[in-house]
Order: structure tokens, then sequence, then C-alpha cells
């Protein structure tokens, strides 16, 4: 009995260990090397942040929609004004099942240059969610965003 306990443990554990999101540095220079990874790609960018309450809501849907869409590039970014603990930030994420997708966390203190890397004109909210198509051109997504455009903008990329 105890030894199937340990078994059912440790597959346990094994699992969610596998679940797990493996966190990247987004730190100066970062968002060159995101784009340039996925250039030519439509790819979803989404920003979000443990201290942001409409963010922490939405999760679970971003995780829903990864799952009906697993050919959909999705890349999170946790966008805190100030560093999370990184622990914390791969719980949510793999929480909301999206601990398998491409994960960054900004960890400069110094978060403007990093917002101002990618968008001068972004203050900071947050949620905010950018939408590429293969040449490039974004569509900014600010608030919670609606799926059903993020889905109608995913099969929009597919016809073309």
């Amino acid at each position: 009995m105890i030894r199937t306990f340990l078994i059912v443990l440790m597959l346990s554990l094994a699992s969610a260990a596998s679940q797990a999101a493996d966190l990247q540095s987004f730190g100066r220079g970062s968002w060159s090397k995101l784009r340039a990874a996925h250039d030519g790609q439509p790819t979803v960018i989404h920003f979000w942040g443990l201290t942001c309450a409409p963010c922490l809501v939405e999760m679970p849907e971003w995780g829903k929609l990864r799952t009906e869409r697993p050919d959909m590039r999705l890349v999170m970014v946790a966008a805190d004004p100030v560093p999370q603990d990184p622990a914390r930030v791969a719980d949510m994420l793999s929480r909301a099942d999206l601990g398998q997708v491409e994960n960054w966390a900004f960890t400069d203190r110094f978060n403007e240059r990093l917002r101002y890397e990618i968008d001068p004109a972004w203050a900071g909210e947050l949620p905010r969610t950018l939408l590429i198509d293969r040449d490039g051109k974004e569509t900014v997504l600010t608030g919670v965003a609606d799926l059903a455009e993020v889905r109608a903008w995913l099969e929009a990329q597919k016809k073309r």
C-alpha cells in the first residue's frame, strides 16, 4: 500500500514538473530576439502580470484557447512593473495550463526601458496583446482580450 502510494506520488510530481513553466529572462535586447525568432510566422504575444487582477482572471481562458488551437504560436510575457518571484510566475502559468508555451518574464527593474523597446507609446497598461502577422504588422489589443477576435485573426492568418 505504501509502495503504491509512493509510486502515485512520484508520478504526480513528475507530471507537475513536466507542466512547470520554463521562464526566459526578458531584459534589454530580448524584444528584438523574440521578434526575430518568430519572424514570418503569425504570433500572439500576451503581456500580463501577477499584480494585474484582470490578467489573472483571463489566464485560464488563454490556456483553453491554447488547448483548442495547438497550432497557435503563443508567447506569454509577465510584465509586472516590479519583477516578481519566478516561482510564482511559473506557478500561475502552470495553473492556467500555459506552462508549455514560450514564457518570458521582465527581469529589469527599469521596466520603462523594456516597454519602450516593445512600443515607445506603451504606458505599461496590462493586459496587452499583440497579434503579429507574417508580414510583421502588429494589431494591439489593450485590456482583456476578446478571444473571439483572436480566433478570427488566427483563422484569417490560416487563409493567407
